[in-house]
C-alpha cells in the first residue's frame, strides 16, 4: 500500500484500512490517544493504492468466466488488473463484481486497487448541491455511501478512512451458478413448510439437463435429502428458535446443490432458524401497542443500539464481536438495534445474533440526511439494498427492517430540508422504494418506515403512544433522571446520557493525573468520540 503518486510503499493487510495500516506501521500515531485523532483528517486528503500479485491456475484459466468479487470497499475505487481498468466501486455498503476473462492472465497477474479521497469528493459534490444533514458530521457526508459516522458524530471523531475492508475473491464457472436461494416460512400444526426459490445463472429448472437437490441437516445433526427441484419441503417436529431467556436457538443447515446432468456445480449453503418473528400493532385504550411476536407471542424488547465497534475497521473480528454480544447475553438483552448511521454488520455478527438468540433491528443505512434522488443514486442505493436484504435475509436472528435514523422526525420539522423536492424524495425512498425492494426480494420480514415512527406519512413519527420513540431530553433536554420515570412508551429504540468512561479506559488515552483534568481543551475533544450509554 502506498500513497498515490508517492514511493512510500509500506506491507498491507486485506481485509483492512489505510488508517490501520499506517498505525500498525508506525506511521501516524494511536488515534485514541489524547487528541490524536483531530490531526489525521488531513491524511483523508490523499488518494491511496493496494497492490499484490497473484497466480491464475491452468484450470481457473479454462473457466468460461472469470470475475474479482470485492465484498467491502470503502468506497471511492479503481479497480485495475494488469494495468487495464476493470471497472469502478462508488459504495462502501455494495457487493462489487468485475468480470475479468478478457484481461487475466495465466499465471503471474498484478491487481491494483487505487482509492480516491472522501474528503476531496464530498466538497466538491456539497459545492454542487449544499443539502445538509447531521451538525457533528462533515458538510457533505450525504452525497457519498459511506458509513456517516465516519465523519464525525455526536459520539465519534472524524476519521472518514478508506480501505478494502471485506474479503477480495477471484471465482470461476462454467456460465452456470446459484444466484439466489430465498425461503419461506409457513407454519402448521403439521410442522414447518420451507418454501424454496431458487434461482440460477445460465440454467432453468424446466428441463432435465439442470436440477437442484436439497439437504436439510437439523441440530442433531441428521440429514434429509430432497431431490428433483422441490418446490416446497416439510420439516415434521420442527424445533423452534427463540430469542434469549425464552427458549433455546436451534439451527438447522440448509444446503441446495446446482446438478448439470447430475454433476454439481455450484452450492450454496446457510444456517436458519425455523420461527415467525413479525411486529405486533394492536389498537388499545392508549394508542397502538408495538412489539416483536415471536412464534405468536409477544416479547417485551431489551436491549440497545449497536454502532460500529471501531473507527478502524481493520481491528474487527469475530472474537471481539462475540465478546461483545455474549457480554448483551449476560445482561439480558434479546433484541440489538443495528443504527443507521454505520454500516452493515458483517455475516458473522448476524451468525452470532442467530447462535445467542439476540432479535435484530436493522436500519438501511440513511441517517440524519436529506438524500437527493437523482437516477445515479436511486440506481446505486437499490442494488446496496438488493445485496443486503440477499445476504441477511435467511438469518435467525433478522426481526424487521428499518428504513433509516430519525429522517423522518427531522423531515416534518423541516430540518435539513432546503428544498421541497427533499420531502418528496424523502416519501419515495422510505414508502415506496425501500417497501417496493423488499416485496421481490424479502416480503416475509415487517418493515417499519424509520426510527423513531408512528407508520409513516410523518403521522406524529415521536409519537409516545404508538410506534417507537427516541426520548432524549434527559441528555440533550437536560432534564433529570427521574423524568424516566413518568413515561410509559411502547418502544423506546433510543435513550441515554452521554457518561465518562470508567476509570481503566481512560487510562488507555492519558498518561497523567494532569491530563484527567476534564476541564482541560482535551476532554472537549475526546467528548467527540465517546459514545452514549444507551450506544454499545
Amino acid at each position: 500500500m502506498h500513497t498515490a503518486g508517492q514511493q512510500d510503499w509500506q506491507a498491507a493487510v486485506v481485509p483492512g484500512t489505510v488508517y490501520t495500516d499506517l498505525y500498525r506501521n508506525g506511521s501516524m500515531p494511536d488515534p485514541y490517544w489524547k487528541d490524536e485523532a483531530s490531526g489525521l483528517l488531513a491524511l483523508m486528503e490523499s488518494d491511496y493504492e493496494y497492490e499484490t500479485e497473484f497466480e491464475c491456475e491452468q484450470k481457473m484459466w479454462e473457466q468460461k468466466r472469470i470475475f474479482l468479487r470485492f465484498e467491502g470497499i470503502d468506497t471511492l475505487a479503481d479497480i485495475y488488473l494488469n494495468g487495464v481498468l476493470a471497472g469502478t466501486a462508488s459504495n462502501m455498503h455494495r457487493i462489487w463484481e468485475y468480470p475479468v476473462k478478457d484481461i487475466i492472465h495465466l499465471g503471474k497477474n498484478t491487481l491494483t486497487v487505487r482509492l480516491h479521497s472522501p474528503l476531496k469528493y464530498i466538497r466538491r459534490k456539497f459545492a454542487q448541491s449544499p443539502v445538509r444533514g447531521a451538525e457533528d458530521a462533515m458538510d457533505g457526508f450525504v452525497h457519498i455511501r459511506k458509513a456517516h459516522c465516519m465523519f464525525g458524530w455526536d459520539w465519534g471523531a472524524h476519521l472518514p478512512d478508506q480501505g478494502i475492508f471485506r474479503k477480495v475473491f477471484l471465482m470461476a464457472d462454467q456460465g452456470v451458478a446459484i444466484k439466489e436461494v430465498r425461503m419461506q416460512q409457513n407454519h402448521s400444526s403439521n410442522g414447518v413448510f420451507l418454501k424454496l426459490h431458487v434461482i440460477a445463472q445460465g440454467c432453468t429448472w424446466d428441463n432435465n439437463r439442470f436440477q437442484y437437490r436439497v439437504i436439510l441437516t437439523d441440530p442433531e445433526g441428521k440429514r434429509y435429502c430432497y431431490e428433483g427441484s422441490p418446490v416446497e419441503i416439510h420439516v415434521e417436529q420442527p424445533q423452534l428458535w427463540w430469542p434469549n431467556s425464552l427458549g433455546e436457538q436451534p439451527l438447522y443447515t440448509i444446503c441446495v446443490d446446482l446438478l448439470e446432468n447430475g454433476v454439481r456445480q455450484d452450492s450454496w449453503e446457510r444456517k436458519i432458524g425455523l420461527r415467525t418473528l413479525t411486529i405486533a400493532r394492536n389498537r388499545d385504550v392508549w394508542g397502538e401497542s408495538f412489539a416483536h411476536c415471536i412464534n405468536g407471542k409477544e416479547v417485551f424488547a431489551m436491549g440497545a443500539d449497536y454502532i460500529p465497534e471501531d473507527h478502524l475497521l481493520g481491528r474487527t473480528n469475530p472474537e471481539r464481536t462475540r465478546r461483545l454480544l455474549e457480554d448483551c447475553k449476560a445482561a439480558n438483552f434479546n433484541t440489538i438495534r443495528v443504527w443507521g448511521g454505520g454500516y452493515y454488520p458483517e455475516d458473522w455478527f448476524f451468525d452470532l445474533c442467530d447462535e445467542l438468540g439476540l432479535m435484530v433491528w436493522q436500519d438501511f443505512m440513511f441517517a440524519c440526511a436529506m438524500y437527493e434522488l437523482t437516477p445515479e443514486f436511486e440506481a446505486n442505493i437499490t442494488q446496496e439494498l438488493i445485496d443486503n436484504i440477499i445476504r441477511i435475509r435467511h438469518h435467525a436472528s433478522l426481526a424487521l427492517w428499518c428504513g433509516n435514523n430519525e429522517m423522518e422526525m427531522f423531515a416534518k420539522e423541516r430540518k435539513w430540508v432546503s428544498h421541497d423536492r427533499e420531502i418528496r424524495d424523502y416519501v419515495i425512498m422510505y414508502e415506496r422504494l425501500i417497501p417496493g425492494v423488499l416485496r421481490e426480494y424479502d416480503p416475509d420480514h415487517f418493515y417499519w418506515p424509520a426510527s423513531p415512527s408512528s407508520g409513516g406519512s410523518f403521522d406524529e413519527p415521536n409519537d409516545p403512544n404508538r410506534g417507537d420513540i427516541h426520548y432524549w431530553e434527559v441528555w440533550h433536554g437536560n432534564r433529570p433522571f427521574s423524568e424516566y420515570r413518568k413515561h410509559y412508551f411502547r418502544y423506546v429504540s433510543e435513550f441515554g446520557f452521554q457518561s465518562f468512561p470508567c476509570f481503566n479506559t481512560v487510562k488507555t488515552f492519558t498518561d497523567d493525573e494532569e491530563d484527567r483534568n476534564i476541564f482541560l481543551m482535551l476532554w472537549s475533544a475526546i467528548r467527540e468520540t465517546e459514545a452514549p450509554m444507551e450506544k454499545l
